[in-house]
């Protein structure tokens, strides 16, 4: 399973292992960006959530099934967003221009959205349109077509029982540093840094 860097011990959810250093992503994504995302925001959701676990029915569960199962409120919230950046971490690599999906991940855009072009459109689109803090994500339904959904906060389509493949953080802590108030341009830029391998061996 992909999620193998995001493991459960006895006690503890660890924080996933960033596959690339933290200046990797540069320009798209800064050193310092990484850095406060991962290294704070990222550690705080996952020490949270050992914490609001400890003694209920969710200790010992994996992240996954936390998501699936728990009632909206705090431990969700922390659940959520501890699941959310690890998808979004594990899925990038080096900046690479003209980086496009290939072999079944891009046959699966194509066809349940008619082109790439029309799904990273749509996929923008789904981004600059939520409202307020939350994740634009692609996702397959139970009959395995791609959808495009924005969860508000801490939603994964995980909760709608799709199976997640590719998020992107449109809260502010995700692009500030870097773009400022220019959410679009960070959904622009993104594209260079998605390793569409690893969104591929998401698929079911």
């Amino acid at each position: 399973m992909f999620l193998t860097n995001l493991f459960l011990t006895i006690m503890s959810i660890t924080m996933p292992t960033l596959p690339y250093a933290a200046n990797a992503l540069e320009p798209v994504i800064s050193g310092q960006t990484i850095n406060f995302h991962y290294g704070k925001h990222l550690q705080g959701y996952v020490n949270t959530l050992n914490t609001l676990i400890q003694g209920t029915e969710f200790e010992g569960k994996s992240v996954e099934d936390i998501v699936k199962t728990a009632p909206d409120g705090p431990i969700f919230n922390n659940a959520g967003q501890t699941l959310n950046h690890t998808y979004y971490f594990l899925q990038f690599k080096s900046p690479v221009k003209g980086n496009e999906p290939t072999g079944k991940i891009a046959e699966a855009l194509v066809r349940d959205f008619g082109s790439v072009e029309n799904f990273k459109k749509e996929f923008a689109q789904a981004g600059a349109t939520l409202f307020g803090s939350g994740w634009a994500w692609l996702s397959q339904d139970a009959n395995g077509k791609l959808v495009i959904t924005k969860e508000p906060n801490a939603g994964n389509p995980l909760r709608h029982g799709n199976n997640p493949i590719l998020g992107i953080d449109v809260w502010e802590h995700a692009y500030y540093l870097d773009y400022q108030n220019r959410r679009v341009d960070h959904l622009a830029a993104v594209w260079d840094i998605i390793d569409w391998k690893v969104v591929e061996s998401r698929l079911k």
